[in-house]
C-alpha cells in the first residue's frame, strides 16, 4: 500500500514539475478566446492562418490577428478531436464553436532549445 502512495506520488510531482501538457493549456486559452495566452505559446516568427490572412507574422503581429478574431466571433466551446506527440513535436486539431459559426483549429508545437513553442496555428471555416 505504501508503495502504490510513494508511485502516485512520483507521477503527480513529475506532472507538476514538467508543467502538465501544452496542448491542454493551449486549448483552455483557445475556448476562453484568449489571445495574450495563445500568443504566449507562439515563436518569434508564427505561420499563422486565421480566414483569408495567411502568412509568416512576428508574435506581436500574430497575437492582434488572432485578438481581432476572438472580437468577431464570440466562442462557444471548443474540442481537441485529435493530438499526437512524436519526439520533440506535438500537434492537435479542434472543432471551435463561435457565435458567427464553426471553425477548425490547428496548431504545430516543436522544440527549440529545450522550449516548446507553437510554430504554426491555423483557424479555418469548417467544412461539413
Amino acid at each position: 500500500m505504501k508503495a502504490r502512495i510513494l508511485f502516485v506520488f512520483l507521477i503527480l510531482s513529475m506532472s507538476a514539475f514538467t508543467g502538465g501538457d501544452i496542448t491542454d493549456e493551449i486549448a483552455l486559452a483557445v475556448k476562453s478566446g484568449n489571445s495574450k495566452e495563445i500568443s504566449s505559446h507562439f515563436t518569434d516568427n508564427i505561420d499563422l492562418k486565421v480566414l483569408q490572412q495567411e502568412d509568416v507574422y512576428s508574435k506581436a503581429q500574430a497575437e492582434l490577428i488572432v485578438k481581432d478574431f476572438f472580437l468577431k466571433h464570440t466562442v462557444k466551446s471548443f474540442e481537441i478531436d485529435h493530438k499526437s506527440v512524436k519526439n520533440d513535436t506535438q500537434f492537435a486539431i479542434g472543432k471551435l464553436e463561435t457565435s458567427a459559426g464553426k471553425f477548425r483549429v490547428y496548431f504545430l508545437i516543436k522544440k527549440s532549445a529545450g522550449i516548446l513553442k507553437i510554430q504554426q496555428f491555423r483557424i479555418e471555416a469548417e467544412n461539413d
